[in-house]
């Protein structure tokens, strides 16, 4: 018994003594596994050198030290945070092997492929968080084995199929957290997520879902957020369920097709601070309930059709900041307790029918920012408290029926940044210093009765306005020296007004104007020679004046002057033969006044038709008959005399030919040389895939035949192929000039496309290159581009032939603009196209739309309010370019509005942007607005005549935001993203149609 006792106390004391040791080894041997794990996973990563630099084999037994890891007590992984760390690749399975992980999140990267479903395994996972990658596939995942799981992140990838009824009470009871947003998500929202009781947050928005909203979901009586709109289509209107919700803080359900009134049942939502329902369908009158929801600080109820009046009850909505009703059809006053809503910072009411006068007291609670009630039907004056506290930013009421004077505080209002006064009645003068405000950019005043000067301001050394139309007023006096101060003045309409006195010389400081008219006044002297200093000048009118003098020869230093008019003064001496040298002049008129001489027969001279000089008595314009001297009288005669001058000897052009001949046989023999050197053999190319390829190089290599060309362009060629598999793509070889790998063109493309997954934008699948050429593998759109289908009369699918109807057309104008939208907005880092046109829209087997080719794409820096970005030259096609881009080379992504815009033009009408139109620089832009005075109900007039039963409404919403995309000045144009919201609205139900 004793010697049992002493060898049981020594097996103790050596136990006590190894355990440490053998604890120890056993972590080292936990750390050792993990790190392997880890580094497998990084494998799989690409761009891991900056990020991942700590994950090193030698650095193996302190993993807890790595980046982006955490562990608990026993140095066991928990948390692994590798969120907005720029990598790319994929995620293996290997991640499962992880089991005590806590914490995943790979969010904010450019991961792709399928995300592992083997991560069901780590039954102690809490927060799961892949959002902002490209994983593609579905999550019908086994989620009952995930029971601790309480965050779950999938926003803004690529998933697709139905949403996962896996997702219940009984598999995640503990989920309070579910975003499914940004994704492909199809069919309807399973009622079971009514279920999920603990939940707080539930974001199912920017989806492709259908059916109607379950009444189920009104039983999460935790739920803080709920988002459901933005690319659904749901049937119709808002549960009134939703209104159980008691603890619901935001509520956005805009931008889905929802019909119907606005359920009573929403005003019991007292904790509510935001309600989007805009960009519905939703119709009938505001509940007054709605004045319940105490706590409410923004509400957006716009481009509805929404009518009656607005509830007195709202006036109890004491935290409101901002109130959107703008596109409806309400009516009667705008109650005078909305000037009294004391945190009120943004109010649009515009496009309804508000009559009455402007709330006497509006502005006076010192918050408001932006106020625009413009097309409406008000009267009286403007309230003189709009900028009290001096917050005052944007002020539009254009189009109403408005009296009286500007009030002078808005001559002190330092925050003002854009005001539109234009077509009302306003009279009186302009307060004084109000056009020389330090923040002032935008000032529209025109077709009102203003009087009085123009005045000076000696105390402002420069100003940012850029855009000050005061067209069609009773303003008088000089034009003062201060105009000088604009320096960044881009567009100065001083027209219709009785403006007299001379010209002043300081006009030529205003070195970034395009557009300047001074037309139809009592302006009297000379022509300034300073005006030439305007470099950026592309429309100059000085007619029906009192101006005297020659046209300075120094106006042809405006190299891209393309618009003059001069008429209608008393100008005189002999026209400047230099205004021939002017390429860009497309436009001059000179006509009634008092020039001599001959007109120069050249240059743009020729191009000018006779009106351009009538109401010149002693003008002699011999090339159009329009003289009595001996000189040749016909453009024919003109070029036979100057062929006689030239003629070169039979002899010499027939060596010259020969010359010629011997020289391209030789060029073409070399050609050949390289084209054997360079080869096809799969060796000498690299591929470079982003996505898995079922195909090789030699694969893609096969398909470059000349068989198999699909299209030629400035680009290169682009032939379509037939992989082993039976996938098609479409490559395009870069032609010369776009071999080179520094080729900024080909890197954008690249760059761009390569990390893209969106439904509606074209997948670049890989990119194939050696020394010579580059090659872009794309894939394959069987109904090629929208300009070629819309500009011929059929397409040809499955045999047969198939018209482009009204609908589709409508489908692809909303896909293509959710594709612009996507770059405007929700990709990182936001890009600008640059080349959006008809021929870049591709078409697949069903017609649905993806934007393609972005060989010309910018990023843009500083996101969407960013600055414009300068190009050194003008990229584009011809046609579609916006108006600030070829004249300043300055772009942004309004320039890819203005695109879009002649887009939609070439959907309505059918016509291409360009020599449809009969007329020598006449495009669809100009043809459609002056056929229609751009007005939406004229629509019938320039609507393709292939369309039959088109409904009115909808052809009248979608001119109406192809006119709004094509404004000629940048901040007037839609975003992309409100533009899908307007065009989504022009699908309406029971509407009348043409033809």
């Amino acid at each position: 018994m004793a010697f049992c006792e002493t060898n049981l106390l020594s097996f103790a004391l050596v136990f006590m003594f190894l355990t440490p040791t053998f604890v120890a080894s056993s972590h080292n041997l936990s750390q050792r596994r993990q790190a392997s794990i880890l580094l497998s996973l990084k494998q799989n990563f690409q761009d891991v050198e900056r990020s991942l630099s700590s994950w090193k084999d030698s650095n193996s037994m302190s993993i807890c030290t790595w980046t982006g890891i955490e562990c608990d007590e026993n140095q066991l992984v928990t948390s692994l945070d590798i969120s907005n760390f720029n990598l790319s690749g994929f995620v293996s399975p290997e991640i499962t092997k992880l089991h005590t992980l806590v914490n995943l999140s790979v969010s904010g990267n450019s991961f792709s492929g399928i995300f592992p479903s083997e991560i069901i395994k780590i039954s102690s996972l809490r927060y799961l968080n892949i959002s902002s990658n490209m994983f593609n596939g579905t999550l019908n995942w086994d989620f009952s084995q995930l029971k601790e799981l309480q965050v779950l992140d999938a926003y803004d990838n690529a998933f697709s199929g139905p949403l996962p009824s896996g997702i219940n009470k009984t598999a995640v009871p503990k989920l309070k957290h579910l975003d499914l947003g940004g994704n492909y998500f199809s069919g309807i929202i399973p009622p079971v997520f009514g279920g999920l009781n603990q939940l707080e947050f539930l974001s199912l928005a920017g989806n492709d879902l259908r059916g109607f909203i379950p009444a189920e979901l009104g039983n999460l009586t935790n739920l803080k957020w709920l988002r459901l709109g933005y690319f659904n289509q749901f049937d119709g209107a808002v549960p009134p369920e939703i209104g159980k919700l008691s603890n619901l803080v935001h509520l956005d359900i805009g931008s889905c097709g929802l019909k119907g009134p606005i359920p009573r049942d929403l005003g019991n939502l007292k904790k509510l601070d935001t309600l989007f329902l805009q960009a519905n369908q939703l119709n009938g009158s505001l509940p007054p309930e709605l004045g319940n929801m105490s706590s409410l600080a923004s509400l957006d109820l716009s481009i509805n059709n929404l009518t009656g009046a607005v509830p007195s009850e709202f006036s109890q909505l004491k935290e409101l900041t901002l109130l959107n009703l703008f596109i409806n059809n309400f009516h009667g006053v705008i109650p005078e307790f909305i000037a009294y809503l004391p945190k009120l910072q943004v109010l649009k009411l515009w496009r309804n029918r508000f009559s009455g006068s402007i709330p006497s007291e509006l502005g006076g609670n010192g918050k408001l920012i932006e106020l625009d009630l413009s097309t409406n039907k008000l009267t009286g004056e403007l309230p003189g408290s709009l900028c009290f506290g001096n917050r005052l930013q944007i002020l539009i009421l254009f189009d109403n029926f408005l009296l009286g004077n500007l009030p002078d505080g808005l001559g002190k209002c330092k925050s003002l940044s854009r005001i539109r006064l234009g077509q009302n009645y306003l009279s009186g003068s302009i307060p004084e210093g109000f056009l020389y405000l330090p923040e002032l950019s935008l000032v529209e005043l025109q077709n009102n009765y203003f009087t009085g000067k123009f005045q000076e301001s000696r105390n402002v050394s420069s100003s940012k306005l850029e855009v000050l139309i005061l067209s069609n007023n009773h303003l008088s006096g000089s034009i003062p020296n201060s105009i000088g101060k604009y320096s960044g003045m881009k567009i100065l309409f001083l027209d219709g007004n009785h403006f007299t006195g001379a010209i002043p010389s300081e006009i030529g400081e205003l070195e970034n104007i395009i557009k300047l008219d001074m037309s139809r006044n009592n302006l009297s002297g000379t022509i300034p020679q300073e005006v030439s200093d305007c470099s950026s000048l592309t429309f100059l009118d000085l007619s029906k004046n009192q101006l005297e003098g020659p046209i300075p020869p120094e106006i042809s230093q405006i190299h891209i002057l393309n618009y003059l008019n001069v008429s209608c003064n008393h100008l005189n001496q002999s026209l400047p033969k230099e205004i021939g040298s002017m390429k860009s002049l497309t436009s001059a008129d000179f006509s009634f006044n008092n020039f001599t001489g001959s007109v120069p027969a050249n240059g743009q001279f020729l191009f000018f038709n006779s009106t351009s000089f009538l109401g010149n008595p002693t003008l002699c314009v011999p090339y159009l008959s329009i003289c009595n001297n001996s000189v040749p009288a016909t453009i024919d005669e003109l070029h036979s005399s100057g062929e006689r001058k030239s003629r070169v000897p039979a002899k010499y052009k027939l060596v010259f030919a020969l010359a010629l001949l011997i020289c391209s046989l030789i060029f073409a023999i070399l050609a050949m040389i390289k084209t054997r050197k360079t080869g096809k053999h799969p060796k000498s190319w690299k591929l470079t895939a982003f996505q898995k390829l079922e195909f090789g190089t030699e694969d893609i290599l096969e398909s470059l035949k000349d068989e198999n060309i699909i299209g030629r362009g400035g680009a290169g060629v682009v032939y379509k192929g037939i992989m082993p598999n039976g996938e098609q793509i479409a490559v395009k070889k870069l032609g010369i000039g776009k071999g080179s790998h520094d080729d900024s063109g080909l890197s954008a493309e690249i760059q761009t496309l390569g990390k893209i997954r969106h439904r509606y934008i074209v997948r670049l699948l890989a990119f194939c290159s050696n020394k010579e050429t580059n090659l872009l593998v794309y894939e394959y759109m069987p109904n090629g581009s929208l300009g070629e289908v819309i500009h011929h009369r059929e397409c040809e699918k499955n045999n047969g032939t198939v018209h482009l109807k009204w609908d589709v057309r409508l489908k692809i104008a909303i896909e293509a603009a959710k594709g612009l939208s996507y770059l405007h907005h929700d990709c990182s880092p936001l890009i600008i196209h640059r080349d959006v046109k008809s021929n870049n829209i591709l078409l697949s087997s069903d017609f649905e739309a993806h934007v393609a080719d972005f060989g010309l794409a910018k990023f843009l820096q500083g996101g969407v309010n960013g600055a414009s970005e300068c190009m050194s030259a003008i990229a584009g096609s011809y046609g579609y370019i916006a108006p600030e881009y070829a004249y300043t080379l300055k772009v942004d992504e309004k320039s890819d509005v203005y695109s879009f815009g002649v887009v939609l033009m070439e959907l309505i009408t059918g016509k291409k942007p360009v020599g449809d139109f009969g007329e020598d620089g006449m495009d669809i832009v100009q043809w459609a607005k002056r056929e229609t005075n751009a007005r939406k109900e004229c629509v019938v007039k320039v609507l393709d005549n292939r369309l039959k039963n088109v409904p009115f409404n909808e052809a009248m919403q979608v001119f109406f935001v192809a006119i709004l995309c094509v404004q000629d000045q940048s901040v007037e144009r839609p975003t992309m993203r409100e533009v899908v919201q307007m065009l989504a609205q022009a699908k309406q139900p029971n509407t009348f149609q043409l033809h």
